[in-house]
């Protein structure tokens, strides 16, 4: 592994972040990145947080047009609540906070009890849960559908109704909005490893993938022998749209899961939008790479988001973030 010791992970890749991104400040003490520009006058902030390991998820998304803060806890740990109160404060404006939640257990617990501590200092908080999985109901970390690709659909789509001045209670419908139309299915091809352990989290033998996995290693729906990627895509795409049932056009995230090479995912896709043509499901969107990963995790996630106009136009305005940026 590419690391000085598995004690320091997290502050060195803070530490490193800082020197690339002068546009953020890194408190890397603290483990809060803010857009260097916040409090922004007038808007509402978008605040999110999780284990670290999951990169660029959340800290690459922190700028204008997606999150104001993002706290990043040790490898595949929540953050505690003094960091998202302390993210809280930097970027609040008078206007309210938004904390985008993953819904894994130890996030909405010190999530809800930060948004407490930020109220009794005098920060408005909405909440907003991100459950979109359905490979699984109930998991290792969670209670209901874990939190996976449509957390990116979530910041990107409701960080630009925020940037354009949307009030609190506008922004957090908006999320809760997106959040309802989104449906990720993820699968792993090989194990990932954790920097304290030094060795694959769990045991997947060569010549066989897990169907449904978290981001998290945690078990998904079955195993089963090694398939085609057009096999896979079947599989992944046809139990997304069982679940959303679009019944109009969707934004696409193929999303690989830390070790997956674009050559394969851009072929993943290739699959996955033959499929979504032969269900008769129109495509308006389409984003491809590791956005939400899994460490070392050789695999990939599928998340569609049922669009319409108006979060069609949020997903275009101009962002400009370390993983994500387009527009003016």
């Amino acid at each position: 592994m590419l690391i000085n010791v598995p004690e320091t992970v997290v502050a060195d890749a803070l530490r490193g972040m800082a020197a690339a991104h002068p546009e953020l400040t890194v408190d890397v003490d603290n483990r809060v990145v803010v857009r260097r520009d916040a409090p922004v006058a007038g808007k509402v902030a978008l605040v999110s947080g999780g284990g670290s390991g999951h990169e660029p998820l959340h800290a690459g998304f922190v700028g204008p047009g997606m999150l104001a803060a993002a706290c990043p806890g040790e490898v595949f740990t929540s953050p505690v609540p003094d960091q998202m109160v302390r993210a809280a404060a930097a970027v609040d404006s008078g206007h309210g906070v938004l904390f985008v939640v993953k819904n894994y257990t130890g996030d909405v617990l010190n999530f809800e009890m930060a948004a407490e501590l930020a109220e009794d200092e005098g920060v408005r908080v909405a909440r907003v849960l991100v459950d979109d999985d359905v490979a699984v109901t109930d998991s290792t970390y969670t209670a209901g559908r874990r939190g996976t690709g449509g957390t990116l659909f979530v910041e990107k789509i409701a960080g630009a109704a925020a940037e354009e001045g949307a009030p609190l209670e506008r922004v957090e419908a908006i999320a809760r909005e997106v959040n309802a139309r989104c449906r990720s299915f993820g699968v792993a091809l090989g194990s990932c490893t954790t920097p304290a352990k030094g060795s694959p989290t769990f045991d997947l033998p060569p010549g066989e993938l897990e169907l449904g996995i978290g981001i998290h290693g945690e078990p998904g729906r079955e195993r089963r022998p090694m398939m085609t990627s057009g096999e896979i895509a079947d599989l992944a795409v046809d139990a997304v749209l069982e679940d959303l049932r679009p019944g109009g056009p969707v934004l696409v995230l193929v999303n690989g899961m830390g070790a997956t090479p674009l050559l394969e995912l851009y072929g993943f896709n290739a699959e996955v939008q033959r499929v979504l043509g032969e269900r008769g499901v129109p495509v308006a969107r389409t984003l491809v790479g590791s956005y939400v990963t899994s460490l070392d995790m050789a695999g990939c996630s599928v998340t569609l988001c049922r669009a319409d106009e108006e979060l069609l136009r949020l997903w275009d305005a101009p962002v400009r973030t370390a993983a994500l940026r387009w527009g003016v």
